[in-house]
């Protein structure tokens, strides 16, 4: 018998469990395996082919056609299952469902929109800075002090929510982020919040529950307009409420512990302030703090000379192809002099984070307010990592600070 067509090639399985705690808490032992062990590896656990090196991961985030959001971001196939939660409109969707509520966001978090909130973000992070140094300094816990009360202090506010019940927000991220893995120890621990915390979610995203001048209101007008439709609307308002405050706590945590890890970087941000963007993008490269996301096959495909077979899950470590040497040199280290731009921390393609500009311009404000009233920091105890599914978090982040001058 001739062969006619070139046959595609077993990929190398791993029974290793990426959401068992000793991976969450230390990936990058298991990414450095995976991505050593080829392009392609199949996960028997779970049934999934896993992309580790920045090759595939880039590939397949920018190919909505072949590996759809619609199906779920997570290990729940959303054409056999039901979500826990009404989907998503944009990460957990595509073309054409998902073009009017992105192109609605992303308008409204356009670098040139929020310049307004610019001078008031700064001087709201000079404010805590110096709060944080007279009250508790010089030794603090970094994450609960900055990292958390910054996001939590002004994005609501630019969104439009009340004050009260914001401690909501960061238990409901932790909840939506560790759904999109499997039903272990951190969902079903979990389960006693699902209810609660989802009607005040749900409340918060309501007209009536929001400021006249903020986001939300933005994103209402706009289904007033007929950009979006008036049931689009508090869902959008719900995405900037689950992917807006956890990611942006986690990511500027990762830059604090990158400078108190790395002095020598803390000081030339110092001596070069106009680095601070590069910074946290190269502090999200660093440590990834969304590690992972799933997509759907939407037909037979090759990967590498694997087949994925229509609808069948690929599960892409983004944490681990931000590390891969065959894209970054020296990835292990933390280095302003690198350019961090091309990573994919922030997702790829149409999916990409649409607040990421949002995030960078909260990093800008604290570190920039850090920079020019600490002149060192230091880890003055080992911090603390809280797991989830999806994120590389954090719990404590102990540190000790010299003021400038």
């Amino acid at each position: 018998m001739t062969e006619t067509a070139a046959v595609p090639a077993s990929p190398p399985i791993s029974d290793a469990d990426p959401f068992a705690p000793e991976h969450l808490a230390h990936p990058e032992p298991l990414h450095q395996h995976l991505r050593e062990a080829g392009p392609v590896v199949r996960l028997s656990r779970y049934d999934v082919h896993a992309l580790a090196r920045y090759q595939e991961v880039h590939a397949a985030l920018v190919d909505w056609q072949t590996f759809q959001s619609g199906a779920g971001v997570g290990l729940a196939n959303f054409r056999h299952e039901k979500p826990w939660r009404p989907p998503s409109l944009l990460l957990e969707a595509d073309p054409p469902h998902h073009d009017a509520p992105r192109r609605v966001l992303r308008d409204i978090l356009a670098p040139l929109a929020l310049r307004r909130l610019r001078e008031s973000w700064q001087t709201a992070a000079e404010e805590l800075v110096d709060t944080v140094l007279a009250d508790q300094g010089p030794e603090f816990d970094a994450f609960d002090a900055l990292a958390k009360a910054f996001p939590l202090r002004v994005f609501p506010d630019a969104v439009g929510i009340p004050p009260d019940g914001r401690e909501n927000l960061l238990p409901y991220g932790n909840m939506a982020f560790n759904a999109f893995g499997p039903r272990n120890d951190l969902v079903e621990a979990d389960a006693h919040w699902v209810g609660n915390l989802s009607v005040w979610v749900n409340a918060q995203c309501a007209r009536e529950a929001l400021s006249e001048d903020g986001f939300g209101a933005r994103i209402w007008a706009a289904a007033d307009r007929g950009d979006l439709t008036h049931g689009q609307a508090p869902l959008v308002v719900r995405s900037l409420l689950t992917a807006g405050v956890d990611t942006t706590v986690h990511g500027l945590a990762a830059a604090l512990y990158a400078f108190a890890t790395h002095p020598e970087e803390w000081q030339r941000l110092r001596a070069r302030p106009e680095l601070v963007r590069v910074a946290f993008d190269e502090a999200v490269r660093w440590q990834s703090p969304v590690q992972t996301f799933f997509r759907t096959a939407t037909r037979d495909v090759d990967i590498a000379g694997t087949r994925i077979p229509e609808g069948g899950k690929i599960l892409m470590f983004l944490g681990a192809a931000n590390h891969d040497p065959e894209r970054w040199s020296d990835p292990d280290r933390f280095d302003l002099t690198r350019d961090p731009s091309g990573h994919v921390g922030f997702g790829m393609g149409i999916h990409q984070c649409v607040g990421q500009h949002v995030a960078r311009l909260e990093a800008e404000s604290l570190l920039t307010a850090l920079a020019h009233r600490v002149d060192h920091l230091e880890l003055v105890g080992p911090p603390r990592r809280h797991l989830n599914n999806t994120l590389r978090s954090w719990a404590a982040l102990p540190v000790r600070v010299r003021p400038a001058g």
